[in-house]
């Protein structure tokens, strides 16, 4: 066996050994609230990011299998050789007009729309300040550019205008803060008000990963700018349509139209990915108008999320406050997480344990989302499920 190999078969093993190796469950249903998988039959399905249940949702099948007859299967090539219909330009003015911005770029998936972000729009000569809870593909993307780099604490102001003054007095010509709007693992909403304030004082950009917030957070679903009250000041917003605005794949930069039009001409996974396929522009298309003629899934999707929040906390477990449909369920060891999880599938409820390093050590978890789709029976269900299996391991 070369020697490559024995390396990587340790490191595999060190990982066994640690309690964090992750097996892939597979499904053997569309992405329903209650689904099928090859170990277990109609379980509540509590981690999907399918926050508005529309996954499954008909007029989206619809103006999905439409979009075949009309404009193909896909198009074999990139945007700008001959990779660009009038549908993908009709989604684009559509992102722009929803989350509220000049225009809009569609990428195939928001972890794309963050590596070809920061390359373009920064040299050695700017400064990129990001929170240290951000996502992974941001912090890829700005691994990928030459600014110099600055971290400030999560949603830490005072930190943020310390790490922004220091870029200034290095002489540092563009500023860009970067953020989530909603930090994944916690279910925390950024301060984005406060960060526009400081932006404005520093003469900074302000980029918003909005990925667990489009479609549902703020009073019309248009994300974390609507709910903090800062459409218009947040300069860049990044997302994705692979979870609550229909759950396939494909993703976004929505911006001032300066720099959406430099995106077009130097952002790399923008110039050399295939266009995102006609049939998930149609399909986001129709999720968009349903979301802009109605609140209801937005609506839904709080209630839900208040009435399992309440009930997990009167059952006394450990939740993190917060005001977002993901719910984490704190338990602090990474066996004791993958073995709960385990046995919630057992009993009927599918949830997944989340361990270092995708949280840190010691801050194990069950994360559980909720969705429109869920019924009271299904969250009564699962909170019964919780205390049974807290009970069978004496927690």
């Amino acid at each position: 066996m070369k020697t490559a190999l024995k390396t990587y078969e340790k490191m595999l093993g060190d990982i066994r050994e640690s309690g964090t190796w992750r097996e892939e469950r597979i499904i053997t249903t569309p992405q329903y609230s209650r689904i099928d998988t090859t170990q277990a039959s109609r379980v509540v399905n509590m981690c999907a990011n399918n926050y508005l249940g529309l996954s499954t949702n008909q007029e989206l099948i619809e103006a999905a299998k439409a979009s075949y007859d009309r404009w193909g299967f896909g198009l074999s090539s990139v945007r700008f050789i001959c990779g660009t219909q009038e549908i993908h330009k009709e989604l684009e003015h559509k992102v722009a007009e929803f989350v509220g911005t000049e225009d809009a770029i569609l990428y195939s998936s928001c972890f794309d729309a963050n590596g070809g972000l920061f390359e373009t729009l920064l040299t050695e000569s700017d400064a990129v300040i990001s929170d240290e809870l951000n996502h992974a593909s941001i912090i890829d993307g700005v691994r990928l550019c030459k600014a110099k780099r600055y971290r400030y604490k999560n949603s830490d102001m005072e930190d943020l205008r310390r790490q922004l003054k220091a870029a200034q007095e290095s002489g540092a010509g563009i500023k860009l803060i970067a953020t989530d709007g909603v930090f994944s693992m916690d279910g925390y909403i950024a301060k984005l008000k406060e960060i526009c304030d400081l932006a404005d004082e520093y003469d900074a950009l302000v980029m918003v990963d909005d990925s667990h917030a489009s479609g549902f957070m703020g009073a019309h679903g248009r994300g974390t700018p609507e709910h903090c009250g800062v459409i218009g000041r947040v300069d860049i917003v990044t997302g994705t349509f692979g979870k609550a605005l229909g759950g396939a794949s494909g993703g976004f930069t929505a911006a001032k139209q300066q720099i959406v039009d430099l995106l077009r001409q130097r952002s790399r996974p923008y110039l050399f990915s295939n266009t995102v396929a006609p049939a998930i522009c149609a399909a986001t298309i129709k999720t968009i108008d349903l979301l802009t003629e109605s609140t209801e899934l937005r609506d839904k999707v709080h209630d839900n999320a208040r009435y399992f929040r309440e009930q997990m906390e009167e059952a006394g477990f450990d939740l993190l406050p917060g005001e977002h449909p993901i719910v984490p369920v704190m338990l602090y060891d990474s066996r004791i997480a993958q073995e709960f999880a385990a046995r919630m599938l057992e009993k009927g409820v599918y949830v997944v344990g989340f361990c270092y390093p995708v949280v840190p050590k010691g801050r194990d978890r069950i994360r559980t989302q909720i969705s429109a789709g869920h019924t009271r029976e299904d969250l009564d269900f699962a909170v019964k499920c919780f205390k049974e299996v807290r009970s069978d391991m004496k927690l």
